[in-house]
């Protein structure tokens, strides 16, 4: 029976991708950890890997085709001894169930055509959940799990599958059998209210309707750009920003980075540098901000792992400096410039800008002088920082001087970081930008 090779989740986030290219042919043979297909998410381009061995039958979707759906059947792969014949009535609109019972290759089950995101986390209730599949949503499982699961009348919507995508296979079942799996409700059970409907979609036609034929141009989104519309609008919607600013002279730190620059002989360090170093070393002065919103609870960061804005051609990515407390200045600046590099031409991995506990988003450079930004969640802050210019300041003793000031503006979720805590973070981060020596030790 054929192997179906589906399209792969990349990232916890990814929902659809476009299948950029094909490395084989029908008819060749690939192996396992062979470099099959290119397939470019939301965020950048990605090789797949073959994880079986066999001929390559039947490509099912075509190069340069948009929006195909994770978990869709992209190819057919034959193994030994087995011959076109294999394909005649072989359904190729759904996952096959592979020959052999492999969970990385099982097949959904065929239920009803509404398909639901499994929720990913979920707090104990006091009662069961509705099932899925009662409430119009799409469980996927193995049709062995299914088995399994109807003999030992366990409910498959309150498992969370190990397989691909959130598949459940035989492996969950048993260890549900083993730790004591909620048993299905009975049939004749009632249901509970149903869930409030989702915001109706914006309609395009009633936009397009207010203006004249022929004054403007379409352009479909691609996928970075309606992933960007809709986290910013989740974000705005469901997260509880807050605003805090805050001018700092920088003075003293234009003046470090200069003799600093002079002295490196491999690249240079940059204001955006400090600022980041900054904003991690004042996260571990006051670690409740250093922290996640994850539904029922915080999670609190052991290190500061700030993510830095990067805008690239179609959208916005912020790729991660992991551990920036324990780095240097000069360490920081080689990670920049070489994930900026990188994100720029969309070679990125998912570990590279999934995460985080804190964003910087620096406009300076194209003379902002102050701005608001979006928070990206499960973060709880990001930092706006403006253009450095020359203002007016008033001295502790009344005189008048000129000095360089940058604002910064933090945006915090108020479910995190309340403002006094919001406060603390800010008077830090400005006590390191203004005293840059304190970044050095």
């Amino acid at each position: 029976m054929p192997i179906s090779i589906l399209m792969p989740a990349l990232s916890p986030t990814m929902e659809t991708g476009k299948l950029a290219g094909w490395n084989v042919k029908e008819g060749e043979h690939v192996a396992p950890g062979d470099v099959i297909a290119e397939i470019e998410t939301d965020k950048a381009t990605m090789e797949v890997e073959a994880v079986e061995e066999g001929r390559l039958a039947r490509i099912l979707i075509e190069a340069g085709t948009e929006g195909v759906a994770v978990n869709t059947p992209i190819a057919l792969l034959l193994e030994e001894g087995e011959d076109e014949s294999a394909l005649e009535g072989f359904d190729t609109q759904a996952p096959a169930a592979p020959a052999k019972d492999k969970p990385a290759e099982e097949k959904p089950a065929e239920d009803k055509p509404a398909e639901v995101k499994p929720t990913e986390a979920a707090a104990p209730a006091p009662a069961p959940a509705k099932p899925a599949e009662e409430a119009g949503a799409r469980l996927f499982a193995s049709p062995l799990a299914r088995r399994m699961a109807a003999q030992n009348e366990i409910d498959l919507a309150q498992l969370q599958g190990s397989g691909p995508g959130g598949r459940i296979v035989k492996a969950d079942i048993e260890a549900a059998m083993r730790t004591g799996a909620p048993k299905a409700a009975p049939a004749a059970a009632s249901a509970p209210a149903a869930a409030a409907p989702a915001p109706a979609p914006m309609d395009p036609n009633r936009i397009t309707a207010l203006y004249e034929p022929g004054s403007f141009t379409e352009v479909a989104l691609d996928n970075m750009r309606a992933t960007i519309a809709r986290r910013l609008t989740e974000a705005k919607r469901d997260v509880p920003h807050y605003y805090l600013s805050v001018d700092c002279q920088i003075d003293t730190l234009l003046g470090a980075r200069k003799r600093l620059n002079e002295r490196l002989e491999d690249g240079r360090i940059s204001v955006n540098d400090f600022i980041i170093r900054a904003a991690a070393l004042a996260l571990i002065r006051v670690p409740d901000a250093n922290a996640a919103f994850a539904g029922d609870r915080l999670l609190k960061f052991k290190h500061a792992d700030i993510s830095m804005a990067v805008a690239i051609e179609g959208g916005l990515i912020t790729p991660i400096i992991r551990k920036a407390d324990t780095k240097s200045l000069a360490e920081i600046a080689a990670e920049s410039k070489q994930l900026a590099e990188k994100a720029k031409t969309r070679k990125l991995q998912p570990q590279e800008y999934e995460g985080g506990s804190f964003s910087v988003s620096n406009l300076g450079m194209f003379g902002i002088k102050n701005f608001t930004a979006v928070i990206n969640p499960p973060q709880a802050a990001i930092m706006a920082v403006g253009a450095g210019e020359k203002r007016a300041v008033v001295a502790a003793d009344g005189s008048l001087s000129a000095a360089t000031m940058m604002t910064v503006t933090l945006s915090c979720d108020h479910r995190v970081i309340d403002g006094a805590l919001g406060a603390r973070l800010l008077a830090e981060f400005k006590t390191f930008i203004e005293d840059p020596v304190m970044m050095l030790a």
